[in-house]
């Protein structure tokens, strides 16, 4: 095992959603990073941006917000069913909290907020929700949207969109007054995910998407030509090809609409996805796999690299053999040598029957031919899985050498009974991250747990007893996103 210098920094709030100890009992806030101080600098940097703020004022709203939160939580706790919602006003600098009894105004004013009266608790808005929702069949999309609570006018509101009768006659089923209709221009539509080795048309014909980059995905060149259409896996409207070239290469890619995100993923065709984290090539006779849409998963190992294809169309060069299988319509999918792309589909001979041979266009060569970048998880060495089966997942970045981030959130957790506290850090290639489990003695972080070998990913199990704990994820060398998975009793 490595030396390491364990160090506390200092600091800390409690997460949303967890509820403050009885004094002196939880850690002190001056022991760990606040939440608005563990925020990521591209998190800083979008709030400012959208929300038109200085970096210093968006990390000052972050820690408002986070204060806000717990008050709000243990309010809406201690206030029961008088509690009516909460909700911050003044650039985040108030939190409101609503009570159906007048009697509890003192306790939300002790909590640090103000309190509003209202007719109705959180509870009762919830159950007129729910009425519609039990109706949601006699809502027509095109004019009425949607619907939801607003704590704020302490209503339920209906959207209207066009002709308000429809979405009347709607909140006419809840029985209530509480319910309003309110004009909107709002038209939802569901939003899918570009996964690797999924399907996709293009015109009469079905080839499988490479792996997602920037703005669309790769695949292969004899799928489509340059402005070609295509739709999804569900027959949606999905998006263009942007370039494409075959023969002589066998690559393209495809620029995505708005219903589509692309994502570090690909379909393993056994209920799950296998996460992207980079493009590694892999070396003559190392295992690979490959998805796609006719014919799901399969592996074998990599026989040859550079080989120049002659098919009927013309030759491709620049291909890599192999002996897994493939079908037509597993064109353009994905192949992975563990977590690493390495290329998309071009052709072969046999069948998943017989076997075969088959050839993938390297990934790197199309990236740079077209200058784009591949979509990944910032993971590696996982295994193919990253952190999943886990309770919570959290992610996060770390700059450089020795910096530490603490988890959940910037801030600790309470377990209120014994049990067992497990695990997983998944990081990027080339580095060296280190996981340590923290517990509050009472007067400082003690580590209870560690995973400290010279890879990016590690993974914790310790039982333990109630009390506060934390994740302390450190640098020990490099700097990049991870991801940490964790459950605890």
């Amino acid at each position: 095992m490595k030396g390491r210098l364990a160090a506390l920094a200092a600091g800390i709030l409690l997460p949303v959603g967890v509820l403050a100890a009885p004094a002196g009992a939880a850690p002190d806030p001056g022991t760990a990073p606040a939440t608005a101080d563990a925020a990521s600098p591209a998190m800083l940097s979008a709030l400012a941006r959208d929300l038109g703020l200085t970096a210093t004022e968006a990390r000052a709203r972050l820690a408002r917000e986070d204060v806000a939160g717990r008050a709000d939580a243990q309010l809406r706790k201690d206030l029961g069913a008088a509690y009516a919602g909460g909700w911050l006003t003044d650039g985040a600098s108030t939190l409101v909290v609503g009570v159906t009894d007048a009697g509890q105004a003192a306790r939300v004013r002790a909590a640090g907020a103000t309190p509003k009266v209202v007719a109705r608790s959180a509870a009762q808005l919830d159950q007129l929700k729910a009425v519609l929702d039990r109706n949601a069949a006699k809502a027509p999309a095109a004019s009425v949207p949607g619907w939801y609570v607003d704590v704020v006018t302490n209503s339920v509101v209906v959207l209207a969109r066009g002709n308000a009768s429809a979405a009347t006659a709607f909140a006419a089923l809840a029985k209530s007054g509480a319910v309003r209709v309110v004009a909107s221009n709002e038209t939802p539509k569901p939003l899918y995910d570009v996964v690797g080795g999924d399907a996709y048309y293009i015109g009469g014909g079905r080839c499988s998407v490479g792996f997602s980059v920037t703005g669309g995905f790769v695949t292969a060149g004899h799928c489509g030509s340059t402005g070609d259409t295509t739709t999804g896996y569900n027959q949606v409207s999905q998006g263009t090809f942007r370039a494409s070239s075959f023969p002589g290469n066998d690559y393209s890619w495809v620029q995505v609409n708005s219903n589509w995100t692309p994502t570090p993923t690909v379909d393993n065709y056994s209920g799950g996805t296998v996460t992207v984290a980079g493009s590694t090539e892999a070396a003559v006779g190392a295992s690979i796999c490959r998805s796609g849409s006719t014919t799901g998963w399969h592996c074998g190992t990599v026989s040859a690299k550079n080989q120049t294809v002659n098919y009927a169309e013309g030759s491709v060069s620049g291909l890599t053999r192999t002996n897994v299988c493939a079908e037509p319509g597993d064109s353009g999918g994905s192949w992975l040598s563990g977590q690493q792309a390495q290329g998309v589909t071009s052709g072969g001979s046999g069948d998943c029957t017989s076997g075969g041979t088959t050839y993938f266009q390297p990934v790197n060569e199309i990236l740079s031919a077209y200058g784009l970048t591949l979509t990944t998880s910032g993971g590696g060495g996982g295994g193919g899985s990253g952190c999943s089966g886990y309770e919570f997942t959290r992610t996060g970045s770390l700059s450089g050498t020795g910096v530490s981030a603490y988890q959940p959130d910037g801030s600790y957790y309470q377990s209120t009974v014994s049990g067992t506290h497990s695990a997983c850090l998944d990081g990027p290639s080339g580095v060296d991250f280190d996981l340590y489990l923290q517990k509050w003695n009472g007067s400082a972080w003690a580590a209870v747990a560690s995973g400290t070998s010279a890879n990016p990913d590690e993974t914790i199990t310790y039982s333990g007893t109630a009390g506060y704990y934390r994740y302390r994820v450190y640098s020990y060398s490099g700097s990049g996103s991870y991801t940490l998975g964790f459950s605890n009793p």
